[in-house]
């Protein structure tokens, strides 16, 4: 057979392959992180959280809370592949396709490879796979935000679009990267010497500090619900690790208070503005202006002069 029996210049025919490749693609890449990350995280000695245990930072996290951030990411994608099947709007095919394409499936991978490299001990080449994680998963989610801005009109796409790439971008970007870049460059002390633990205390401030800092834009611009629930959860996996510079401490409570607040009062900013757009509501007309005789224009109503 020489080609296919079908047209591939067409646009719509290009798509739908592109959708039944991603229908395959995305549950093996997700298959393949799932299994890969949990194999080093339970069976490989030292495991994930060893390597964790072995480099503290000024940075360094609870261990079992981004654990459990993680497994809320995969149940997030398992409802993404869920959609990936069943869906059957054009808008929300086009937002798969187009938007996330296989930029989530490169991260899979990505993630897959980061956590093989990260128990060798090879944090250079972890530091470069968490710069391209987040480098994909900064296209997705500018992409979605601004050719396929979420819309209650299509909530599914929200909850298994939007909500799982924006809270998957959150971990490497806040936490997951400058942790391995801090080891890459030397900023840690050694764990048999827990009174070290206030050393470049002040490059931790600055790293948590930005990060935050961003976060509390993007939900007070876009009234950001996952962004919000994922930046609170970091701060308190970072809080509670302890021990912890002062500077880096007080940092992470702040924002863990900030985050929730400014996306109560920009929602209830919000509401309220939207309620005062639609002006006074019109009050019906009374019985006795139903009643009333018609007049012309020049004709005076004599019950005036009374």
């Amino acid at each position: 057979m020489d080609s296919l029996p079908v047209d591939t210049s067409n646009p719509a025919v290009r798509d739908y392959l592109a959708l039944i490749r991603l229908q395959v693609l995305t549950p093996l890449s997700l298959l393949i992180n799932i299994v890969t990350v949990f194999v080093c995280a339970t069976i490989v000695k030292p495991t994930i959280g060893d390597i964790t245990k072995l480099y503290p930072t000024s940075i360094t996290f609870h261990p079992g809370l981004v654990a459990v951030y993680v497994m809320v990411i995969y149940v997030a994608q398992v409802g993404y592949c869920v959609l990936l099947v069943f869906a059957r709007k054009a808008e929300t095919k086009k937002a798969l396709v187009k938007a996330v394409g296989l930029s989530l499936v490169l991260a899979n991978w990505t993630m897959a490879f980061w956590a093989i490299a990260w128990v060798m001990r090879l944090f250079i080449f972890s530091t470069v796979l968490l710069g391209i994680l987040v480098v994909l998963l900064a296209y997705s989610n500018v992409v979605l935000l601004v050719y396929h801005t979420p819309t209650t009109e299509r909530p599914l796409d929200m909850m298994l679009i939007h909500a799982p790439l924006r809270f998957f971008f959150v971990l490497p970007l806040s936490l997951m990267f400058p942790y391995s870049l801090f080891i890459t460059l030397g900023l840690t002390y050694p764990p048999s010497h827990p009174e070290y633990y206030d050393r470049y205390a002040w490059p931790g401030f600055a790293v948590v500090f930005s990060a935050n800092l961003l976060g509390l834009a993007v939900i007070a611009v876009g009234r950001d619900i996952t962004w919000a629930v994922a930046a609170t959860w970091i701060c308190v996996s970072e809080w509670s690790a302890r021990p912890k510079p002062m500077p880096v401490y007080a940092t992470t409570i702040l924002f863990t208070v900030l985050h929730p607040l400014t996306l109560l009062v920009t929602m209830m900013y919000h509401f309220l503005s939207q309620r005062g757009r639609r002006g006074p509501i019109a009050l019906p007309a009374d019985d006795d202006d139903h009643h009333r005789p018609l007049r012309r224009p020049q004709e005076v109503d004599s019950d005036a002069w009374a």
